[in-house]
């Protein structure tokens, strides 16, 4: 994408007309200092003469947008006009005001140019130093340089330019032989994500941008890779806790396929399946619960499991899951008892990790039984590894039947892995 921004300065008197001209060309940008103050108390409008109103009589604070057609106000409070993705029938005549105040005629003049219309994608990690570079005509060798980054109501953010002071972790070089000004940020954070708009300084205030470049940010949480367990044919249910960022859309991923097929339940607080997966995001307490309804060999691997914080942000924690083919689990056994009567269910697990105990509904996905009383049984032999439970039900309903998982749940930090490999059907009689 490729902007030319031209800022013109100039006074106005109430209900005045002040025509202008510009030039911008097939497939940028144009970007406008109208020179009227913004008045956010009133309305704006923004028509093509002889032709149809695109902005009509809108207020808002800040921004105004319809399209491709954006008014807003920048740091001087002044009206800016922002023309998106320009193509030849943009050219024309065009009347840009705030109601009662004033208003500009504003010409414009679409050319057609393939020069330096470049947008690139940067993925880091927080911590990691950017460097991308910008190439530009040779028409613009001895020009200032210049990098804008857009902000939410505004894109006159001016991150560093050779009139300017330098920022302590930004800095420009610029190699004129090749025609490349290349950019480089150290110690990037989750603030440092967003659109760089790499610019060359035409005139005293016109700005040609050549170069867009996208900078996505991923902040990891520093806890190293935790580590599950889980058995071929078994159940395994991840809790991912995200505290801090409740109602953020969260995803899981695998690392082999380079995170590019991203799974997320799609709508929040409700279980969603995807493939042989079931996905919950639980916006009241900030955790994306996973549960995996048969585990495979294929499910192995690293994962990332995430929160995207903004468009540019995201932050996850990294867990490594080992699926291992053990013909000892999972373990099937059928329980039997009358109605009314009391049931004692006995589970093993190989680990010391605390007992979780769940009933599949009718998704097959297994959560956790609260009222269930779980007895821990002593080992028969000193060199028994095994640890023993009995689960027991009492007054058993029509309710109570159907098919239960045992196994053992470990928690790590912002990870809970919940390993079932006991498999019990409870008939009544």
């Amino acid at each position: 994408m490729k902007i030319l921004l031209i800022f013109f300065t100039f006074s106005l008197i109430s209900g005045a007309v002040r025509c202008v001209r510009v030039t911008g060309y097939s497939g940028g940008s144009l970007l406008v200092r109208s020179g009227i103050p913004w008045h956010k108390d009133n309305a704006k409008y923004m028509r093509k003469l002889q032709s149809t109103t695109i902005i009509y009589y809108r207020n808002h604070d800040l921004w105004i947008n319809d399209g491709r057609f954006t008014l807003f106000c920048n740091n001087y409070g002044n009206l800016m006009i922002y023309i998106r993705d320009l193509i030849t029938q943009d050219a024309g005549t065009y009347r840009i005001g705030v109601y009662g105040k004033w208003f500009i005629d504003m010409t414009l003049t679409v050319k057609e140019d393939s020069c330096c219309n470049v947008s690139k994608k940067l993925m880091l990690e927080s911590g990691e130093t950017a460097t991308f570079s910008c190439e530009y005509s040779k028409n613009h060798i001895n020009d200032p340089k210049i990098i804008f980054k857009e902000g939410k109501d505004s894109i006159e953010k001016t991150i560093y330019s050779t009139s300017k002071k330098k920022k302590e972790r930004f800095s420009v070089s610029d190699d004129r032989h090749n025609k490349l000004m290349t950019v480089r940020i150290t110690a990037v954070t989750p603030d440092d994500g967003g659109v760089y708009l790499c610019g060359v300084w035409i005139k005293r205030h016109s700005y040609s941008i050549i170069n867009t470049v996208h900078l996505h940010i991923i902040d990891k949480y520093k806890v190293g890779v935790s580590r599950a367990t889980g058995h071929s044919g078994g159940r395994m249910m991840i809790k991912c806790e995200h505290p801090q960022h409740k109602t953020k859309p969260k995803y899981i991923c695998k690392e082999s396929d380079g995170c590019s097929e991203r799974n997320n339940p799609g709508v929040q607080d409700e279980w969603m399946e995807n493939g042989d997966v079931s996905l919950y995001d639980d916006t009241r307490a900030g955790v994306l619960m996973v549960f995996f309804r048969e585990l495979k060999a294929a499910d192995a691997g690293t994962y990332r499991c995430g929160v995207n914080v903004s468009h540019y942000t995201e932050s996850f924690t990294e867990l490594q899951l080992d699926v291992r083919d053990d013909a000892k689990y999972p373990k099937t056994k059928t329980e039997s008892v009358h109605l009314g009567e009391e049931v004692n269910i006995t589970c093993q697990i190989s680990e010391e990790h605390k007992v979780h105990f769940c009933k599949e509904d009718d998704d097959h996905i297994c959560q956790n039984i609260s009222t269930s009383a779980v007895t821990e049984m002593s080992p028969s032999s000193e060199r028994n590894e095994e640890r023993v439970f009995t689960v027991s039900i009492s007054n058993v309903s029509v309710r109570d039947a159907g098919v239960y998982w045992c196994g053992a749940e470990t928690r790590d930090t912002h990870l809970t892995f919940i390993s079932l490999t006991t498999k019990i059907q409870l008939n009544l009689f």
